[in-house]
This record gives C-alpha cells, structure tokens and sequence, in this order.
C-alpha cells in the first residue's frame, strides 16, 4: 500500500514563476498623496477583486485607518497582470504608511522589494515625508518611478513638480506617469512602468531556502501570520523551519499568497512574497529582520537584520475606573501582539491607581494605541503626560534611564542630564516662515539649513524631543494654517540644565503631574499649571495651597479658599467678643481639618492639566 508521506528526498520542482516575470515593489508619498487610493486601482484594474468586493482603502483593514485615512500597518497584495506585450506579470505590492511614527514599518517593506512607485500630489509637491520614505527607498538601493497624482484637479501643476522632484530630491522625473488615482486616469501607464523600468528580483532556486521575515501579526484562529519574501530556495507546507535568530524550529501548517484576501498556495519560490503559519503561539517569538530557513541542511549565513524599533515617547495609560485594570491589562497583552513596535510594563501611582507605562515610537502611534484601547476594547484612559527618556549621569561615572520624572533619583547623586535631540525637517511656504523660524527658537531649536526648493522653504533645525512631543505639531499647523509639513529622525543625546517640576497640592506632591523641564522655563510652566489646577480642583472645607517646586525652592503658589459655614448667623447684636469666639474656634477647626483633611482631585483635572501642559 502506498504511503503519501512526502520522501525523504524531495524532488526537484521546476521553477514555479519565471523570476523575470515578478515585480515587488512599494508605494511610497507624503500622507494624503493617495497612495491608498493608487493600491485600490491597481487591485482593481487588474481583476484582483471582484468590483462587488471593491471598496475604499482596500488594504487599510483597521477601523481607525479607514477612519483617519492614514495607513498604519504596511499591507501586501499579489496581483497578477497581463502586460501589452502579451506576457503574464506576478506584481507584489507593499502599501507603507506616510506617517514619520510608522517609518519602521517603511523601513522593513523597502527590503523585502527591489523598487517603489514615488507619488507625489501634483498640486501639494514634495512634502517632508516625501523625503524622508525616497531616502529610505534610495539607501534601499530601488529603481524609483516618479509618479504625478491628483493631475485632474485644477490646482494641479506637473510640470513645476517635476521640476521640484529633481531640485530637491534628484531623480530624473520626465518620464513620471501622470494619473488620477481617484478617476483611474493613467493607471495602465503606471503598470506598464512597473513591468517596463522596475528590476526583476533576483535568486538561486537550487540554494537552500533563505526568506526574510518581513512582518508578522496574530490571527484568532491560525496563529501567527508570518509574511516572508523568498530570497533563495523553497518554502512548502510541511517543511520543517528553522528561524536562525532564535534557533526555534517549527512545522509548516499551511503556505500562501495574499489576493488580498489569504490563498493557500502549495509551495513559494524565489523573489515570491508569501506568508507562513507554523503554530506559532506568541508574536515575539517572531524577530521582524529574522532569517527563515529549513531545520536540515539550511543555510548558514543569516541575512543582515533591521534596526529593532525604540521607543522614543513615554507616558502612563490608567483606567478611570480602578476595576478596569484586569481588562486593561489583557487589552495591551492582545495590541502587542499585533504591533511588536508598542511596549509596556506595569507602574502605580499614589492619586491614579495601577495602570502601565507604556513606550511608543511617536505622538501618533501613541494615540492610535490609546483610541484602540478605548474603543476595541471599550475601556475609558486616563492619560500621562508624555514624556521622553533621559539619560542620568550620576557622580560615580554611572549611566541611569529615566523613563518617569516621578522617579528622578537625588539631584545631590547626579552630575548632569542629557535629554534626546531630534533633527527636523520643515517644508514651508515662505509666507509662514518667520512664524516657523519664531517657534523652533521658543522650543530650544539650533537651525542647521534654510534652502529653497520654488517659493517653499525647506528649514532644518535641531530641537529637543521633549519640546515636540507635547502640542509641536498643532501649533506647526496653526501658526503655517496647515500648509507645513514636518518630519524627524533622532539624533543622540546633549546635556542641558533640566530639572524636575513637582505639583504640590496640600503639600502633598502629585506623582502624575511631575514633568522635567528647562530650568529658564520652568517659573513659567510651574504658574501656568498652578493657575489651571485652581480652576479644576472643586473647593474643600479647608484652604488649599497648590504649589510648583523644583528640587526644595517654590517657583509658584495659588491658594485655592475654604467653602466657609456663616457660624455668626445666629448671633443678633449682642457684645462682639461672642462672634469673634466663634470665628475663633471655626479657625482652630479649619486648621486641624487642612492637617488631616484629603483632597480629592478629580480625573477631569488631571486630564486637563495635562492637556495645558502642552
């Protein structure tokens, strides 16, 4: 009888797509540029979906993505296309998000393809993100296409941003294809250039098998998904793998391509982007940058990793409702599941209670974790005010992380703090940029360039992280009326005179509200914050003082009055020594009340300090 285990020697399967007939490539622009909607066209116009199935931001799965209209995870899609030449085309395309807080994701993706479509709005130009994801696509050695969108609005000008792509970022831009991804205007152009001036992967099919871990993410009912790009070899369900990273062996359950929905395929072969599930239970198990390849006779040399993500923004995330907290806690575990980039360990505070101090890789990453909390999982947040890492040098020659202000060590111990500096890049009409110059210069910014690309300027600036992460960004597109775009990447570390602001309210200090700041501006954030607490904290039987301080010295103080009984209404006439009596003996209760009386501060009031502080 015969056996259908697979022989011990797999036979050798010819090659599954000629590797000339592949394209992988990315979609990189400026947010709001459309590259969404271009990936919706290209899915479109080739059959990958059925028009029934169509819908808008195909690949943008997460409510919250449809919702904003940004993308957040890079999404893949194998299309299959029939070019004028009359031969068949596998395309992979990988979506990226344009947001400067989802560059990782960018930075992975531009890996796993050897070319990108650059689209750039023909009436906006060159943004600063348009910059920052080319660069990436240029260190990642990729043929570029230049493309035009929006060229059927009215305001549309190609010409001038071809002339910008080349002044600015210095590629050829007079082939770019002009289109309108909205109408579907031009879309057979940009798949032709696909097949016509993107590369061909490269691989050996004879090799042992190498792929990439590009991503991975955790699905319900299989697992973890692992989406990997073949370099050299085969990948076929039942294979035993081996992830060189962690040494962990696993089986091979099922093997697939996504259109976009997930198709089981029996085996993927060089230069293919496919995914994997192999029983994998956790995530982190998963090392994004991991080279995948088989337990017996696999290769040797693992492939050069990414960068792991590092958070560079903290802050406290609390339930209202102190009961919450066991829901919180599966909530976060389930998120970094699916987002390796997100990370959290448990704190508690004396006025809020148990909750997690979680890192983030910007203001926008840290918001969208805080909506999906709220909402998938239906638990109301308190906020911290967000912070960045320092670094202590002690006396000793010692180097501390500090992550909490709250946990400032000794300033007798310490011999100087660095805090994280960050190099931005501001684009700008030249109408708004004494406005932008004005407010890097209140935020402690050094300017390092000022170039003109037409009538924008392009401003260069160092600025200190903790500046930007509280309210940099609003206030960039209210003082620019939204037509400045930003982009940043870190620096390093420089020392400068911080110190630790606390909130003492009935001298009792507020570990929720400690923040670090500039010792030049620390009187003025200490008064402001101390103005805005009298207004939030509803009034006690006792005087309350509400005080700012840094290290033992008081740089603000407001005193919040007593609610006051009228204890002489009963008193008609009479000698005045009955009524100063009594307002004595009020007194002596009020000051015995203020030494063993708690005051209440309400959650709005810490929301709305916090808010302030920005």
């Amino acid at each position: 009888m015969r056996t259908l285990d697979h022989p011990t020697k797999p036979p050798h399967i010819p090659l599954m797509t000629d590797l000339s007939k592949i394209r992988n490539f990315s979609i990189v622009a400026h947010i709001d540029h459309g590259k969404s909607t271009l990936a919706d066209r290209l899915i479109q116009s080739t059959g990958t979906v059925q028009d029934r199935d169509m819908k808008e931001q195909l690949l943008d799965s997460m409510d919250i993505e449809r919702e904003r209209g940004i993308t957040i995870k890079a999404n893949t899609v194998r299309i299959d296309y029939r070019a004028q030449d009359g031969q068949d085309y596998t395309l992979n395309l990988i979506d990226t998000p344009g947001h400067v807080d989802f560059a990782y994701e960018v930075s992975r993706s531009m890996r796993a393809v050897e070319g990108s479509l650059l689209v750039v709005d023909a009436s906006q130009g060159v943004e600063a993100q348009t910059l920052a994801n080319v660069y990436q696509a240029i260190d990642a050695d990729h043929e570029i296409v230049p493309v035009l969108n929006k060229i059927d609005l009215p305001a549309a000008e190609p010409d001038r941003v071809r002339e910008q792509i080349e002044d600015v970022i210095g590629i050829d831009a007079s082939e770019a294809v002009e289109i309108s991804a909205k109408t579907g205007l031009g879309i057979g152009d940009v798949l032709e250039a696909i097949v016509t001036r993107l590369p061909a992967p490269t691989g050996d099919p004879d090799a042992p098998l190498k792929a990439m871990l590009v991503d991975s993410w955790y699905d319900a009912y299989l697992g973890v998904v692992v989406l990997v790009r073949i370099l050299d070899g085969y990948l076929r369900k039942g294979d035993r793998i081996k992830m060189l990273n962690t040494g962990a062996v696993y089986p091979v359950d099922r093997v697939g391509v996504f259109r976009p929905a997930m198709a089981q395929v029996d085996v993927l072969g060089p230069g293919e982007i496919g995914f994997l599930t192999a029983s994998i239970k956790q995530v982190r198990d998963t090392k994004v940058g991991d080279t995948i390849t088989t337990e017996k006779k696999g290769c040797e040399t693992p492939l050069p990793g990414f960068q792991p993500s590092v958070p560079v923004v903290f802050c406290g995330l609390f339930p209202v409702d102190a009961a919450d907290f066991e829901d919180l806690r599966e909530a976060i575990e389930k998120l970094q599941l699916n987002d390796a980039s997100f990370s959290a360990e448990m704190e508690t505070s004396a006025a809020l209670g148990f909750g997690f101090r979680c890192g983030f890789l910007g203001l926008l990453h840290l918001e969208v974790i805080r909506d999906r909390l709220e909402r998938e999982y239906d638990i109301d947040l308190i906020t911290t005010a967000p912070s960045v890492i320092y670094h202590i040098h002690m006396n000793d020659g010692t180097v501390q992380e500090l992550h909490n202000p709250a946990d400032m060590p000794d300033l007798t111990y310490v011999d100087h703090i660095e805090e994280p500096r960050i190099k931005a890049t501001i684009l700008v009409p030249d109408d708004y940029l004494g406005d932008v110059l004005k407010l890097c210069q209140d935020r402690r910014g050094v300017q390092l360039d000022l170039t003109y690309a037409g009538s924008r300027a392009m401003v260069v600036y160092d600025l200190p992280l903790n500046e930007v992460v509280f309210d940099f960004y609003d206030r960039l597109k209210s003082v620019t009326k939204g037509y400045a775009s930003f982009d940043y990447q870190m620096i390093g570390y420089s020392e400068d005179a911080l110190v630790k602001m606390q909130i003492l309210v009935n001298d009792e200090p507020v570990d929720a509200l400690s923040t670090m700041v500039h010792r030049n501006r620390a009187e003025a954030r200490g008064r402001a914050m101390v103005e805005k607490l009298k207004e939030l904290i509803p009034q006690h039987m006792f005087k309350i003082p509400i005080q700012a301080a840094v290290g033992g010295r008081i740089i603000a103080r407001e005193t919040l009055s007593a609610l006051r009984k009228d204890v002489t209404a009963k008193c008609y006439g009479g000698d005045a020594t009955r009524k100063k009596k009594l307002l004595e003996k009020q007194k002596a209760g009020k000051k015995r009340m203020r030494q063993f009386g708690k005051v209440d501060i309400p959650q709005e009031a810490f929301i709305s300090a916090l808010k302030m502080d920005g």
